[in-house]
């Protein structure tokens, strides 16, 4: 059985914090905007760290496992 945990929760948290889906820190008007898609370089390195801090998190410390077969 394959463990599709990781892959799961990578594609899931990939969608989330794309920058200007849900939500873009820093916006270009307000410090937070809301589904503006809109996007800059300092939002892709904010949403970056995010992502690899919230990816690490399920992945290492919680250890998210989803077997499917």
């Amino acid at each position: 059985m394959l463990n599709w945990g990781p892959v799961f929760v990578a594609v899931v948290l990939f969608v989330l914090l794309s920058p200007g889906l849900l939500f873009q820190v820093p916006g270009q008007n307000r410090c937070v905007e809301f589904a503006n898609f809109h996007t800059g370089g300092a939002s892709i390195l904010i949403h970056t760290l995010l992502y690899f801090g919230v990816i690490s998190l399920f992945l290492i410390a919680i250890e998210v496992h989803l077997y499917f077969g």
